[in-house]
C-alpha cells in the first residue's frame, strides 16, 4: 500500500492542485490527511471539497478547522490568525462547515504500521518544537509510524528502544528515509499550503508499507496566483507575504 500524504493545507488551492498533480503524487493508493484543511488561505470551500472528493482512507482534524468550524473560539489565536479564522468560518458553506466538524481527533490508527495525529499523539494541538517534545510523542505513539503536522516544518525522529535520533529537520532532512522494522518513527512531512522551513514549494509525503520506505517531496506552485487570492479576499497581507518567504 502506497500513502499520499498531506498536512496543513490551509486552503490553499494552489498548492493543493500543484501536489496532486506532481508525477510522484500519481502513484498512490490511499490519502491521509493530518489535518488543517483551512485557515489562512483563500480558498476554504475549493479546498475541502477537493480532498472530499479525494475519499481521504483516514484523516484528522486540525485546530484551525476546529475553530473554522465552530468548534472552538479563536481567543488562543494571534491577531492574523484571529482575523483569518473568522474570515473563513464567514466564508465556509454549510455542507463544508458540517464537515470540518465531523472530522475526528487525532491520534487515529491507520494500519498496522501507521497513525497520523495533527499536533501530538498525546494532545491534537500539541506543537512538537524541539527534540525533546518529539521524543516525548515518540513514547506515546501506538503504531512504528507516527505522522504529525501542526508545525508545517519537516521532522523526522528514530526510536528504538531508549534510544532517540533525530534523522534530520527542515531542508537538511533527506528525501527518503527507510523505516527500520526494530524502530519507531516520528516524522511531520512539511506543510502543502504554507511551509515554514525557508522553502516556499508545498511539500507532501509517500509512505510505502511493502518496502518501508518513506518519500518527502517538494514542488512549485503558482505562489503569486494564491498571494494575489489572499489580497483580494481582504485577508492580512503578511499571510500572502509569507507564501513566497516559506516562512
Amino acid at each position: 500500500m502506497r500513502y499520499l500524504v498531506l498536512s496543513d493545507i490551509h486552503a490553499n488551492l494552489e498548492a493543493l492542485e500543484a501536489v496532486l498533480a506532481d508525477e510522484p503524487a500519481q502513484d498512490y493508493d490511499q490519502l491521509v490527511v493530518l489535518g488543517d484543511l483551512v485557515g489562512y488561505g483563500a480558498d476554504p470551500n475549493a479546498v475541502v471539497e477537493r480532498i472530499r472528493s479525494t475519499n481521504p482512507v483516514a484523516i484528522v482534524r486540525g485546530n484551525h478547522d476546529k475553530v473554522a468550524a465552530g468548534l472552538e473560539s479563536s481567543e488562543g489565536f494571534n491577531t492574523i490568525a484571529r482575523r483569518a479564522a473568522e474570515w473563513t468560518a464567514n466564508a465556509l458553506t454549510k455542507a463544508n462547515r458540517e464537515y470540518l466538524a465531523a472530522l475526528p481527533a487525532g491520534p487515529l490508527e491507520v494500519s498496522t504500521d501507521l497513525e497520523i495525529c495533527h499536533g501530538a499523539p498525546y494532545d491534537e494541538d500539541a506543537y512538537i518544537v524541539s527534540e525533546r517534545y518529539a521524543v516525548r510523542a515518540l513514547r506515546f505513539a501506538v503504531r512504528p509510524l507516527c505522522l504529525f503536522g501542526h508545525t508545517h516544518f519537516p521532522l523526522a525522529l528514530r526510536g528504538e528502544g531508549d534510544r532517540f535520533q533525530l534523522i534530520g529537520r527542515g531542508p537538511l532532512l533527506d528525501g527518503r528515509i527507510p523505516i527500520v522494522e526494530s524502530s519507531k518513527y516520528l516524522i511531520n512531512p512539511g506543510s502543502v499550503g504554507q511551509p515554514r522551513d525557508g522553502d516556499p514549494r508545498a511539500a507532501y509525503a509517500l509512505f510505502d508499507d511493502m518496502t518501508r520506505e518513506m518519500f518527502l517531496y517538494r514542488v512549485e506552485y503558482a505562489v503569486a496566483q494564491a498571494q494575489a487570492k489572499v489580497i483580494a479576499a481582504g485577508l492580512p497581507e503578511p499571510l500572502a507575504e509569507r507564501l513566497i518567504l516559506g516562512r
